[in-house]
């Protein structure tokens, strides 16, 4: 009877011994966790002036600490679930109208096409570009658990799209970068522009190198007649553990006559009005609207902070994006559009508004129906 408590300490002690064996094993081995950047890119990383003691960092001070307080409520509203935190009938769609992405285009043709959440498509000076594309089924490291894309009545994929020339990322996120999306795009776009290091993820995946182009902060290349510039942002990166071994930013868009802003993630800071003064005033801003909370807003900006930043970079128009298509934080799914509504309303901004798929054209077509009610 005396040995009953040693077995049940051996077998516990053997279970964890398992279980800690099995963390390491998936950690050095699974591809969805991307690569670590390593010689020539990791030299790049190092001889930037964001780099420092073996991360980046943003432009002001970004603590990332939360509070024990607000980190306990946010989790536990997450865990036991809050009113309307997701759809409760399927989101409708627009079918995709391909005739918007093709041909030569012009100096003046900008149309974009919204996915939800990040993915967007944009068409300018004759380039059709995507941005942080996650078609995948949920925004984790595993297929099986984690924030799963709310109830469409169609999911856009990889085949419904139109021929890419480029896909411009933001960082390194599962819900910015995902797995089985760029399996998916392999040998279907011609040139991926990204943030310092994160070339690696993509490389490891089996993007050819020479389809990469990694920028710096403040860096540019040229696609065509449009300039694209890697521009800050104040949020953070990691796909496991490690913060910030590759570098977040946001992107502009520099045609012969008109010019985009993706802002990417990123909170509030004065960031925003150096780049709205170095290139607007821009004809329209993709701006993150939703996955925002107290605990966490120096990395995501509130509503009424994004209708703020639309004014700083000096956007004509703006397209809310980072919304309607994941539950990542415990506010209603239609709360941000509703706040940032309200607020754009009281600054005199114009705000458009289409549905998941629909297509913009600047100054022809710039739907502003309300459909989530």
């Amino acid at each position: 009877m005396k040995r009953k408590p040693k077995m049940i300490l051996y077998t516990i002690l053997g279970i964890l011994v398992v279980a800690a064996l099995g963390v390491v094993i998936f950690l050095n081995t699974a591809p969805q966790l991307g690569a670590v950047p390593a010689g020539e890119r990791l030299k790049r990383m190092e001889a930037s002036p964001n780099y420092k003691d073996g991360v980046f960092q943003n432009l002001v001070p970004t603590p990332l600490e939360i509070p024990v307080s607000l980190m306990a409520s946010s989790a536990y509203k997450m865990l036991v679930g809050f009113p309307e935190a997701e759809p409760d009938q399927p989101i409708k769609t627009v079918p995709l109208d391909h005739s918007k992405f093709t041909g030569p285009g012009s100096a003046t043709e900008v149309a974009v096409s919204w996915f939800g959440h990040s993915s967007v498509l944009i068409r300018m000076e004759g380039k059709t570009i995507l941005t942080d594309p996650v078609f995948g089924e949920r925004a984790s490291t595993f297929s099986f658990m984690g924030p799963k894309r709310f109830n469409y009545d169609h999911h856009v994929t990889v085949d419904d799209l139109p021929p890419l020339d480029a896909v411009i990322l933001s960082h390194d996120h599962y819900d910015h970068l995902d797995y089985p999306t760029i399996l998916r795009l392999k040998g279907k776009v011609k040139r991926f522009f990204v943030p310092l290091g994160v070339g690696a993820h993509l490389e490891k995946w089996g993007i050819d190198p020479a389809y990469i182009t990694e920028l710096d902060w403040w860096q540019s290349a040229k696609l065509g007649d449009l300039e694209l510039v890697c521009a800050p942002s104040r949020h953070f990166s990691g796909r496991s553990f490690k913060r910030n071994g590759t570098l977040w930013s946001s992107w502009v868009l520099l045609g012969r006559e008109r010019r985009v802003y993706f802002g990417a993630d990123s909170g509030y800071y004065p960031g925003f009005k150096t780049i709205g003064e170095k290139y607007g005033p821009f004809d329209l801003a993709l701006l993150e609207c939703g996955a925002y909370n107290e605990a966490w807003a120096n990395i995501h900006m509130m509503p009424e902070e994004t209708a703020q930043a639309q004014v700083d970079v000096k956007a004509k128009k703006l397209i809310p994006i980072h919304w309607a298509k994941f539950n990542l934080a415990p506010h209603p799914w239609r709360e941000p559009i509703r706040r940032i509504t309200k607020k754009s309303a009281e600054l005199g901004t114009t705000l458009i508004t289409p549905r998941i798929g629909e297509v913009t054209v600047l100054d022809v077509y710039m739907p502003q129906t309300q459909w989530w009610e």
